[in-house]
């Protein structure tokens, strides 16, 4: 068996249909070789030194290595993309974004360069290729989508991992959010969200509530008392467990009869808050015109 061409043929199966120049030269390959099978339609130029073979679908994850690939030696995947990577999302983002180091070259081919030095902690090879570790993608990926954070605290990691991580690379675009994020995290998020919401409340001047209001032996989060309408507010998924969650639930039974409960989590207040107000006040303000005057 000639290794070499036995390497060829195994390679692109295993690395997603993609191959480099350099990875065909220890394949055994030419450059005349492989520019005969780009003139052929054999394999694809991607970008500058990077080939796709062109017998199988161009997936997601060989759009990704094509990017990592073709930024250059030192690339890292980072962010969303490199969330996809790790499995913590399903989906991977339109925009892959690439860090390099703040000296040296790189090529901007398919992807989004960011030049920053990142912890050697915090780079590792997964499935051929250069990312950030699991602990740094959560913390950069989590920036506008902390549904990212909470799902990876419920599945790949934990908060001490998360702050190590976070003191390990100071000075990084977003630090200050993912600070935050990290103390939301660690209480839930529950009392987080209901000062979030109180904060828009009056903002928007939207009176008649109370905030921790006792009734029947229950503390409801928030209350329009005269309209007899509850917002609850659930925090982060990994806090959950069996008790908390039937205790939740026992609480809504036992109130459901005399109030009309809304329930809202962390990431509703976060991601979709316009969508909650109208929610909200719609069912307060229908309630209200129903009441006898």
């Amino acid at each position: 068996m000639n290794v070499q061409v036995d390497m060829l043929d195994h390679w692109p199966a295993q690395h997603d249909g993609v191959i480099t120049r350099a990875q065909a030269a220890i394949c055994g390959l030419s450059a005349d070789a492989v520019d005969r099978l780009v003139r052929r339609g054999t394999w694809q130029a991607i970008h500058r030194g990077v080939y796709f073979v062109a017998d199988r679908p161009f997936t997601a994850d060989a759009r990704i290595r094509c990017a990592v690939w073709g930024a250059g030696t030192n690339a890292v995947l980072s962010g969303e993309a490199a969330a996809f990577w790790h499995q913590v999302i399903s989906e991977a983002p339109s925009i892959i974004l690439v860090t390099t180091p703040r000296t040296g070259r790189s090529r901007a081919q398919g992807c989004r360069i960011r030049r920053r030095d990142i912890h050697s902690t915090d780079i590792v090879e997964r499935r051929g290729i250069r990312v950030t570790s699991l602990e740094l993608t959560v913390l950069e990926a989590s920036i506008g989508n902390a549904h990212i954070m909470d799902r990876a605290l419920q599945r790949h990691t934990d908060l001490e991992g998360l702050w190590r991580s976070h003191v390990r690379n100071p000075g990084r675009a977003g630090a200050s959010e993912a600070k935050r994020l990290l103390k939301v995290a660690a209480d839930g998020a529950r009392s987080e969200g209901e000062r979030l919401l109180t904060r828009e409340f009056r903002s928007r001047g939207i009176r008649g509530w109370v905030a921790n209001f006792r009734w029947g032996g229950y503390q409801l989060d928030i209350a329009f008392v005269a309209e007899m309408v509850t917002i609850e507010i659930d925090g982060w998924a990994y806090h959950s467990d069996h008790d908390a969650f039937q205790r939740d639930r026992s609480r809504q039974n036992d109130i459901t009869p005399n109030w009309t409960v809304l329930r809202y989590t962390w990431f509703d207040l976060t991601e979709r808050m316009d969508r909650v107000i109208a929610e909200i006040t719609s069912t307060v303000d229908r309630i209200r015109c129903s009441q006898p005057r």
